[in-house]
């Protein structure tokens, strides 16, 4: 806003007129990026996102702020558990889950030269850096963060950095897990997950989100028809959030690394009894 201030608009408290107004300047030849809260981009402004932005499928780019539990004091009508399950649900939307600055700075700019609607997540709080300037980010390919070969760990925005430290711990038992960063919900990496599937055997999806529609759901979605495996879901089991800091509340709905160990002890049991 203060370097281009000619291209800088403040609709004020109207997310659903904002989202209108960028259908409008992607209209005529514009890119327009849009930013609020995850809770107001997804849920509040599903309609205007559904019928003006993608039923047309114009070029606008939403900036899903404050995304998940990351706004925790704010509380539950504030907190975004889910807008996977809504965009990814929309013809013609993508639907981007970066991990840390390096990527959300690198989906940003990414977002640009893609034709279509573009959605991403991502939180208020810091999270722990686990890329670099120079790791690939390419619009709907994951990244393997960490080779593996008995299990595959696929995880979506600040849950890479808790399954990275999942296989660690389960690495400690002699259990190499492999972890996928699939920061791209839609359009899906179909590839990583079917090789994940067939050279892995059983995979755990870890997300920052409500346990239906979200990643779990497209991973399983994919699996069923691909190669199908046990599978487990790290998520938020059906309830709203609540007033706390980002990590309590993380730990209180069960998404933290020691709940990937624990699924992924599941999967591996129910692998072993095939």
């Amino acid at each position: 806003a203060q370097k281009f201030p000619d291209r800088f608009l403040q609709v004020g408290v109207a997310e659903q007129n904002m989202m209108c107004v960028a259908a409008g300047l992607a209209a005529v030849g514009k890119i327009p990026y849009l930013a609020t809260y995850g809770a107001f981009a997804s849920c509040r402004s599903a309609d205007q996102m559904r019928v003006t932005v993608a039923y047309t499928d114009l070029p606008v780019k939403i900036g899903g702020a404050h995304g998940g539990i990351s706004v925790g004091p704010d509380g539950a009508t504030h907190q975004a558990m889910e807008e996977i399950a809504i965009v990814r649900s929309i013809p013609n939307m993508r639907m981007i889950v970066p991990c840390d600055y390096w990527e959300t700075r690198k989906a940003t700019v990414a977002m640009a030269d893609d034709p279509h609607p573009n959605y991403i997540r991502f939180g208020r709080e810091p999270v722990p850096v686990v890329t670099g300037p120079e790791t690939p980010f390419t619009l709907g390919k994951a990244n393997v963060m960490r080779e593996g070969k008995d299990i595959a760990l696929i995880a979506c925005g600040v849950m890479v950095y808790e399954a990275l430290v999942a296989a660690e711990e389960l690495a400690k038992r002699g259990v190499s897990a492999r972890v996928i960063n699939m920061h791209t919900i839609k359009p899906l990496d179909m590839d990583a997950i079917e090789r994940a599937a067939r050279e892995c055997g059983a995979i755990v999806t870890a997300e920052e989100h409500q346990i239906h529609g979200g990643l779990g759901g497209a991973v399983a979605e994919a699996v069923v028809r691909l190669h199908p495996v046990p599978m487990e879901l790290v998520a938020v089991h059906d309830r709203f959030g609540r007033s706390g800091k980002q990590d309590e509340l993380m730990a209180a709905f069960g998404i933290k690394a020691p709940d990937i160990v624990k699924a992924a002890d599941r999967a591996l049991a129910r692998k072993k009894a095939r």
